[in-house]
């Protein structure tokens, strides 16, 4: 049985490419870990309004390169043995690597739990908005590694159960079949947002096929790395997956 690493990170804003790491936590079956770096760029008002980390409580704090655990969390994520499991598991995974670390396996809640929802049923993803929609009763704080850490523990626990029971498998078969949903993007069902808010994707490829081409060059044209998941959804439904 492979262990299970529950992760989150709080950086100094939402773009990988330009953010870093400032907050680190992880739980397994046998530890529990969290710990505050200073990130290479001055944390930004806008980040420390969401995760409440400041410049000032990272002034004396390593690097999370230079920190004393960097290596041991390095050699339990890249274990082929290991799971790492985040929420939204793709800005994680590139924060992560920044750091020089490449997990070997990795399961995305985010999309797991979307790929489960198949009668849309669920207005949101977002990890907070599912600990309260489905009633997880945990003490944990918002928006702190370590308190989005416990959420996501139990979702997990969820979510693999929910696999296990409609699949007719176990653990070890449900675990792997976590891991298969998250290396792939997700497949949108419905819009949220906009003049189709409420329609499935495919009713819209039906009736107004332009809206779909002119959201796809917009998603494609600005911000290709953080829309995935639609991009995927928007050439499935034009038939342009290659």
């Amino acid at each position: 049985m492979k262990q299970i690493i529950f992760l989150d990170t709080e950086t100094t804003g939402n773009e990988p490419k330009k953010d870093f790491l400032c907050q680190l936590a992880y739980k397994t079956d046998g530890e529990t870990f969290c710990e505050l770096y200073k990130p290479s760029i001055p944390i930004p008002p806008e980040a420390s309004a969401i995760t409440h980390i400041t410049n000032k409580m990272v002034t004396n704090k390593n690097t999370f390169k230079e920190s004393p655990e960097y290596q041991k969390i390095k050699t339990m994520l890249e274990d082929p043995n290991s799971v790492m499991v985040a929420h939204n598991n793709k800005f994680d995974f590139e924060i992560i690597k920044n750091e020089g670390i490449k997990p070997t396996n990795t399961i995305c809640t985010l999309r797991v739990a979307r790929a489960l929802d198949k009668n849309n049923i669920i207005p949101q993803y977002r990890l907070q908005y599912l600990r309260y929609y489905l009633d997880i009763d945990i003490e944990a704080s918002a928006h702190d590694a370590l308190g989005d850490v416990l959420v996501l523990e139990k979702l997990y626990e969820r979510l693999l159960k929910k696999i296990m029971d409609e699949e007719n498998i176990n653990e070890e078969e449900a675990i792997e079949k976590m891991i298969e949903i998250s290396s792939r993007p997700s497949l949108m069902n419905m819009f949220n947002f906009g003049k189709y808010t409420g329609k499935t994707v495919e009713e819209v490829a039906q009736i107004d096929r332009g809206y779909l081409e002119w959201m796809l060059n917009q998603k494609e044209q600005n911000n290709p790395e953080n829309e995935e998941d639609w991009i995927y959804t928007l050439k499935h439904y034009l038939g342009k997956l290659i």
